[in-house]
Formats: C-alpha cells, sequence, structure tokens
C-alpha cells in the first residue's frame, strides 16, 4: 500500500515556520548535530570556532554559535519549524520533506557528508534483494520514510518496477544504528540484516558470524548520496545571508581539514564526543572505502527527490536540485 503523506511527515510540526524575521545582525546561530561519524564536520566546526572566524572574515558583527544535539532528524526538524533553531544538520530526506510541506520555505545550504549507508546481512542466502523473503526483517532507522527505507524502495522499483516500490516495506523494523548492532549480534533473534550507517557497518562485518554487504547507497542510486545537509527557513537566510555564506565557508574548512590534516580532525573528533575508539583505529575506520567523503556538493539528492514525488511522498516533484536549495549553494554544481 503506498505511504500517505500523513505518514510520511510524521516528523514536520505544522506548515507555518514559527521564527520571527531576524536582522542581518543576528548575535547567536543555533545549530543542530547529531551523535555519528557523519557529523564530523559539524563537530570540527564547533570545536575550532569555524562559524565565529567566516563570520569575522566577512566583516559581520560578532556572532556566537550554539550547536544543539538531537538523536534524530524528525526531532531536529520539528525544533526548526518551531523556532528553536536556526540550522538543521541532519539528512537530505528529512529536508525533502520540509521544503515540500512548507512549500519551499525550507532549502538547503550546503551537504556535509556522503559516506555510504550499507546493507548488510549475516543470512549468507541472501546476496542480493531478490533474496528477502517475507520473513526477513531490516532493521532501518525509520520506517517508511528514512533513507535506509527509501533507498530500498528505489532498489524495488529498479529490479521489479514502479508497483513494487513498497515491496520489502513489510520487512523493515524501526531500530536506531546501536540497538541495530545488538540485534545483529543476538544469532536466536529476528533481526538479520542492517541497513547501517558509519561506522556501523563495520563492527557488523568485523563482529557478527556471517556478515556480508548485499547493497550500498551507492551502488542502489548510481552515485554517492548526501548523508547530511545543512538546512534553514528562507525566512532566515533572507534575513542573514552573511550567516548562511559563513557557514557554508565554515562546512567547506571543516572539510578540508579532515582531508587535510585527518590526524588532528580525529583527535578533535574523539574529544568532544567521548568516543573512546584509540586514535589509531579510527584513523582505519577513516582510511575505509566511502568513509572520507565529506563532499559539500549535494550527490544523488535529485533522484532521491524524484522517488518521493513520484511514490507520492511529497506532492512537489522538483525540477532541479537547485530548487530545494539556497541560490548561494548554486555553483556547487550538484545532483
Amino acid at each position: 500500500m503506498p505511504i500517505t503523506r500523513r505518514a510520511a511527515l510524521a516528523g514536520a510540526a505544522s506548515l507555518s515556520v514559527a521564527r520571527p524575521a531576524l536582522g542581518q545582525g543576528a548575535k547567536t546561530v543555533t545549530i543542530t548535530r547529531q551523535p555519528s561519524i557523519i557529523y564530523m564536520p559539524g563537530i570540527l566546526m564547533e570545536r575550532t570556532g569555524l562559524v565565529e572566524a567566516q563570520a569575522k572574515a566577512l566583516s559581520l558583527p560578532p556572532l556566537a554559535t550554539k550547536w544543539v544535539t538531537f538523536n534524530g532528524g524528525g526531532a531536529a526538524t520539528d525544533a526548526l519549524l518551531a523556532g528553536g533553531v536556526d540550522v538543521v544538520n541532519t539528512g537530505a530526506g528529512n529536508m525533502l520533506l520540509l521544503w515540500d510541506r512548507t512549500r519551499g520555505r525550507v532549502k538547503g545550504i550546503v551537504a556535509t557528508c556522503s559516506q555510504p549507508l550499507i546493507l548488510v546481512s549475516r543470512e549468507s542466502r541472501i546476496q542480493s534483494i531478490e533474496d528477502f523473503r517475507p520473513t526477513d526483517k531490516i532493521a532501518v532507522p525509520t520506517v517508511k520514510i528514512s533513507t535506509q527505507a527509501i533507498l530500498l524502495q528505489i532498489a524495488s522499483v529498479e529490479r521489479w518496477g514502479k508497483d513494487a516500490a513498497f515491496r520489502l516495506d513489510p520487512n523493515t523494523v524501526q531500530l536506531g544504528h546501536p540497538d541495530a548492532l545488538a540485534a545483529m549480534l543476538n544469532a536466536n533473534g529476528e533481526i538479520g540484516s542492517h541497513f547501517a550507517a558509519p561506522p556501523f557497518h563495520l563492527e557488523e562485518l568485523k563482529r557478527v558470524p556471517g556478515a556480508h554487504v548485499v547493497t550500498d547507497s551507492g551502488r542502489i542510486l548510481g552515485e554517492p548520496l548526501s548523508q547530511a545537509v545543512m538546512f534553514t527557513t528562507t525566512q532566515y537566510a533572507e534575513a542573514n545571508p552573511g550567516v548562511v555564506t559563513a557557514l557554508r565557508a565554515a562546512t567547506e574548512k571543516a572539510i578540508a581539514m579532515i582531508r587535510d590534516d585527518t590526524r588532528e580532525a580525529a583527535k578533535i573528533y574523539l574529544a568532544a564526543s567521548n568516543d573512546p575508539t584509540p586514535e589509531d583505529v579510527f584513523l582505519d575506520i577513516l582510511r575505509q572505502p566511502g568513509m572520507l567523503d565529506f563532499v559539500a556538493q549535494p550527490q544523488g539528492t535529485y533522484r532521491f527527490a524524484r522517488h518521493l514525488a513520484q511514490t507520492g511522498v511529497i506532492k512537489t516533484e522538483p525540477k532541479s536540485w537547485t530548487e530545494y536549495f539556497l541560490p548561494a549553494a548554486a555553483d556547487l554544481k550538484g545532483s
């Protein structure tokens, strides 16, 4: 049965954007973050004062940043619509849902990460999505509307046609990544597969007997997919164009730091996140395929948006990725 718009948009609070207009001299910008290596650029921005430094370089009035942690994108987007935060850093799918629900009054600033999402299974007979039986359970962060759930829908369309888009929806079970890892480690549990975000797939491949890769986001889309995007309301962006410019520049600086001084970036991340992983082990994780794909250009979002529109999850089908990103991002050569 097709996804209803009500179910798809359960994380969005209302059509109205409650934040009042702010002047060019905004003193504080409040930005969300989530606990995951995917959000490493944001942690570097916070701990090294990159946003404040870029604002100063742009001759803006003194600007402070306030970083607020959410465990999931739904709560973060609720906070944006309610006026509790200024900028959200979470999945592109959440941004697209809000862009549609607010009729274009929520748009992207810059992408931050395109690390792959990996579908791992411990069942030896499951080598492709064709091998899933009705009783096989796949852990995803949110059923029906998470990036992982939508990737399964896209893969189903590619394999069985558009009428089979939701064929694997009944197989999915809602679990956060740490809980999904624990479930995969339980040999007698019902969860035999997990569409994991980094670095949980690496833990499963190392610790779960028989664990192997079935597919990943890059294979499904034929290109990388932005897993984290910074976005805001158009009202905030129009009132604070300098802050938006500073945020984009700071993001690009953080990404460059990860690439050019990976060890120092790892030290900052581990200390800030209270991650007990030894530094050399963490650096080995970052050396794995796709793990250094921190990319400012939006990637794969247009194909994602088209699927959401064609399956009725969003009402408006964009003609280009630039429709749901601010004009300040137009030179990023995204997709």
